[in-house]
């Protein structure tokens, strides 16, 4: 198979998430304020995007309280910073059952089930350029949580972000969540170029070597646009892996803390790793204009 290097990539910086690692690094942010910060730093490094989860300012925890997005992205824009805004959309689907022996009711802690419509509440009153759609359900960690996304739900929640003139980047975490993103293509749900992330390495999902990476993406349709990260030591090697497969980068301390070893990493620095390893394999980094115009969104106020 001949080489298919992409030679004109974007970074996204993916800059906080909503697991349990506010506690192990004091670089991960929690408050708006902090997350605001955390995207106008990974802009400023060279990210095009801005993948943005908030959290709550007095526990750490992930949440989705609409308040705490409208902050955090009046805080980008009034900044003036040019970055493209990707809000996700994959909190409201978790559930942790009870026990091996009891597995309902569900356990409270870390069970929050919620409609479309309200999972994308802050998707259609902030209007960002992208939110993302989780495409399918998945065990996470050696407990009893499940992401839980269902095809009935995945296919409203992609008729709502396509109503909203949102662009929905696909989170691709193993080989059947590829298989529903083109059913819902296949439905007329999802507006071109379809844009797709592949989530690798995750427990229990795809796993990060590299022929399983080339065999999600050799099943990608060719005018799909994809990027790829793995999470923790291979984040770094994943920006010139996911270049040379023909994909985009994602980097980010929701997927990484490290820098290299025992040094913690700032977005920023993750950001700027990116851009050394892509521009030394002669790549160039693109701007959020020059990714606007590939992706063929309209910049949002």
């Amino acid at each position: 198979m001949p080489l298919a290097m992409n030679r004109e990539v974007f970074i996204t910086c993916a800059v906080t998430g909503s697991g349990d690692t506010a506690g192990r690094s004091d670089k991960v942010p929690v408050t708006p304020e902090a997350i605001a910060a955390a995207a106008i730093e990974a802009a400023e490094a060279g990210a095009a995007v801005a993948h943005l989860h908030v959290r709550d300012p007095e526990t750490g925890k992930g949440a989705r309280g609409l308040d705490l997005y409208r902050e955090t992205v009046r805080l980008i824009r009034a900044s003036g910073t040019d970055v493209i805004l990707n809000l996700t959309a994959g909190m409201g689907g978790d559930i942790t059952f009870g026990s091996v022996e009891e597995p309902l009711p569900p356990s409270p802690a870390g069970t929050d089930m919620a409609g479309a419509t309200e999972r994308l509440a802050h998707v259609a009153e902030l209007r960002p350029e992208i939110c993302t759609l989780d495409c399918g359900t998945m065990n996470f960690g050696e407990g009893d949580y499940v992401m839980t996304n269902t095809p009935a739900m995945l296919r409203e929640m992609a008729r709502q972000i396509q109503a909203l003139g949102v662009r929905p980047e696909i989170e691709i975490f193993d080989t059947g969540h590829l298989v529903l993103a083109k059913w819902l293509n296949d439905q007329g749900l999802l507006d071109g170029p379809v844009l797709v992330q592949l989530c690798m390495g995750i427990p229990w999902g795809a796993p990060d070597d590299i022929g399983t990476l080339m065999a999600m993406v050799n099943n990608l349709p060719s005018d799909w646009i994809f990027s790829a990260f793995s999470i923790g030591r291979n984040q770094l090697p994943y920006a010139a892996l996911a270049a040379l497969a023909g994909g985009n980068v994602r980097v980010g301390l929701e997927d990484n803390l490290w820098l290299r070893k025992g040094v913690l990493a700032s977005n920023g620095d993750l950001v700027a790793a990116a851009c050394q390893t892509l521009e030394g394999m002669g790549a160039k980094v693109l701007g959020p204009a020059e990714t606007r115009a590939k992706l063929k969104l309209e910049r949002r106020a």
